[in-house]
């Protein structure tokens, strides 16, 4: 869909993968970046392509963090239900998981599945304009440095 031009979603492509935010946005922010090499363990990339995608992947982090301002951000790579390389990440703030935390606070997924993903959370189009706007703008400050 990426490369076709039809993923609403996209925002930037870099070197080594894609980044998109999130189809619902329960945590504000919330974004994917896609590897573009297909792996499904960071061992099995090339060594340079690697820490590549592992520094983008932190510029990533940090223009979310500056787009999107949050106490803490949340980095993972999973891969149980899709096995190819990609990161999910968090901007966290205070009370995002309501009662379902441990005094607020725990993994995001502690937090019901059919209401992070109810689509109530799905951005406008509006929203999302602003939203990719945002996070362009910092991407492009983070990659430039």
């Amino acid at each position: 869909m990426i490369k076709a031009g039809n993923n609403p979603y996209f925002v930037k492509e870099l070197e080594t993968g894609y980044v998109v935010l999130g189809d619902n946005q329960h945590f504000k922010g919330y974004t994917i970046f896609l590897c573009k090499q297909h792996a499904t363990e960071l061992h099995e990339l090339d060594a340079d392509f690697k820490l590549n995608f592992l520094k983008e992947m932190s510029l990533v982090g940090e223009a979310v963090s500056r787009a999107f301002p949050c106490e803490k951000m949340n980095y993972e790579l999973l891969g149980n239900g899709n096995s190819h390389l990609h990161w999910h990440l968090f901007p966290r703030v205070a009370g995002d998981l309501g009662k379902y935390g441990h005094n607020g606070k725990g993994p995001v997924w502690w937090y019901p599945m059919e209401k992070m993903y109810d689509d109530s959370t799905r951005p406008s189009p509006v929203e999302l304009d602003e939203l990719k706007s945002k996070l362009s703008r910092e991407l492009t400050k983070a990659v430039s440095l």
